[in-house]
């Protein structure tokens, strides 16, 4: 690839983005928004009825006649026609600006059945020349009847390697020439941390985990940077259309950050976006004076990001108690306590904030022996350690997390989205997972989440699995854990700026906050809860302008 990840290319972007403050106040504001329902997630004024906005941010929030007081002859005054506000959607953990690419250049693959996925690659394979890999995305092997096998994929595409990925991310499916190529064959042993499966003793052409990595040569294509600005431009727009005015990249590292950079620069990036480094580029990132916060109002460097184990959509979350079904099974563990710690370590004695993906509740122990031990030997005040995902808990767990203060950053649409594959975790072991409920009740600070490409970044279908626990087959997994509408609007807003340590700037409609908001087509607050996932934006606004508009 054609990027400098040398300390000279890391210091220029934080040149690139610069470090940005409150822009200056206008006398009067440049939009009122009046006539509305508007949801502030203020303790000072709840509710409200009209907003004052300028310069991008809120400048006052109150009753239609106190607002409208405020506008001058050249202020827009936007009648809101009694619509729900709320702030705007923020996504606490994705992956957007790589999603965005693999939009743009590989095969989509959310497809509902073995047919209409094998006619997908089968048409990228007529596409391109013989020996070229046919890469997908998006593959969730629970929409289809079955897994797709290392047979379908040879009959697809018969004279190309072929290689899709879940859109969890965690596994992969390939066929024949692709082992080929990777020199995987029947005699290959299991890698530390990852797993060839198999069926009757042959490989059946799934892997997980770091098995992936002997395909890594070969799928890991060139990109270059217009690829990251184009996948940038893409996902704000996404985004947009959803309501998410913010968003975690959890793996981007620099190379995302320049994309969206770079896109800012056209005026084509309208989303706020918070980067996270895989252990691999942090060193780099810290030699070059970056740390968590280093950037602007639109672009930000996020924590070093590690893994503990696997993917509970892809059934390899590192669990207590097997897998329902899959004999013995209790997931993959991805990296060893001290090898975790020692990464940590070096970021947290640096500045960063330390965010790992723990699932199952061995995964989630050892993130937190991890966060403890960091705070023993090195304590520092307000460290906000993040558990992504943080699925899978018992009491003992919730109470060493707020013992932290650490942030859950928990999937918000799991439930309703991947209903088929919540019989591997049993109704037992549902009651504990997803745990905002508990969570809440514990007083723990918890974001939710889509993981996109994982799950949809739908707010709606947040909402509904959150409120309703139930899935799209209309069954209830772990009602125990039920919230309230508000508290699933909160962990989708406030909590996920707090995550990222800019709750001082959004994630509430009150003055000084950046006037980032969403104007809902409907009221969440007053639909039959199993009605919630229909709930889309009318128009999303962020920094004062409007990003999208029905």
């Amino acid at each position: 690839m054609s990027f400098d990840l040398s300390r000279r290319g890391l210091l220029a972007i934080g040149a690139g983005l610069g470090l940005t403050g409150m822009a200056g106040w206008r006398s009067e504001p440049d939009i009122v928004l009046y006539n509305g329902r508007i949801t502030t997630l203020s303790d000072h004024l709840p509710e409200a009825q009209a907003i004052a906005i300028g310069d991008g941010r809120i400048m006052a929030v109150g009753s239609n006649d106190d607002m409208l007081a405020l506008a001058g002859p050249n202020c827009r005054k936007i009648d809101l026609g009694k619509k729900r506000v709320t702030p705007g959607i923020n996504d606490a953990h994705a992956h957007p600006i790589r999603s965005g690419m693999l939009h743009l250049r590989q095969v989509a693959c959310d497809k509902n059945s073995i047919a209409a996925l094998k006619q997908a690659i089968a048409e990228r394979a007529k596409s391109i020349a013989p020996g070229q890999w046919v890469l997908g995305f998006l593959y969730d092997d629970a929409k289809t009847e079955r897994p797709i096998t290392r047979a379908d994929l040879d009959e697809a595409a018969p004279n190309n390697p072929v290689f899709i990925k879940h859109r969890g991310g965690h596994t992969a499916f390939v066929n024949s020439m692709a082992f080929k190529l990777a020199g995987i064959n029947e005699d290959t042993k299991n890698p530390d941390h990852g797993e060839y499966f198999r069926e009757g003793g042959k490989l059946n052409g799934r892997m997980a985990e770091r098995a992936q990595a002997a395909f890594t040569p070969f799928t890991n294509v060139q990109i270059t940077p217009d690829d990251y600005r184009a996948g940038a431009e893409f996902i704000s727009r996404y985004l947009a259309e959803r309501g998410v005015t913010s968003v975690c990249d959890a793996s981007g590292g620099a190379l995302a950050m320049r994309g969206a950079a770079a896109a800012l620069a056209d005026g084509k990036f309208n989303t706020r976006l918070y980067v996270h480094f895989f252990a691999g580029d942090v060193e780099k990132a810290i030699d070059a004076g970056l740390r968590t916060g280093i950037g602007n109002d639109w672009v930000k460097t996020g924590a070093l990001k590690l893994l503990a184990d696997g993917s509970i959509s892809e059934r390899t979350a590192w669990l207590a108690e097997p897998y329902v079904g899959l004999g013995d099974f209790h997931g993959i563990s991805v990296m060893t306590e001290e090898e975790c710690y020692r990464l940590s370590r070096i970021a947290h004695d640096a500045g960063w904030q330390i965010g790992i993906h723990g699932n199952g509740e061995l995964a989630i122990d050892r993130v937190l022996k991890v966060f403890e031990r960091l705070q023993q030997d090195a304590p520092r005040p307000d460290p906000r350690f993040r558990i992504e995902h943080c699925t899978v808990l018992n009491v003992d767990l919730i109470r060493r997390i707020k013992a932290l203060n650490a942030i859950p950053v928990v999937f918000g649409g799991y439930v309703y989205f991947y209903g088929p594959i919540m019989k591997f975790y049993g109704e037992d072991r549902l009651e504990r997972m997803f745990a905002m409920r508990s969570l809440i009740d514990a007083g723990v600070t918890v974001a939710a989440s889509s993981d996109y490409t994982a799950s949809p970044a739908e707010p709606g279908m947040w909402l509904q699995s959150e409120v309703t626990r139930r899935d799209y087959q209309g069954r209830v997994w772990g009602a125990s854990q039920r919230i309230s509408v508000m508290e699933a609007l909160r962990t989708a807003t406030f909590t996920g700026a707090y995550a990222s340590f800019e709750d001082k700037n959004k994630g509430r409609l009150e003055p000084n906050m950046f006037a980032d908001l969403v104007v809902w087509q409907k009221d969440m607050f007053s639909m039959p809860s199993d009605e919630l996932i229909s709930v889309k934006p009318e128009r999303t606004m962020v920094g004062g302008k409007w990003t999208y508009e029905a």
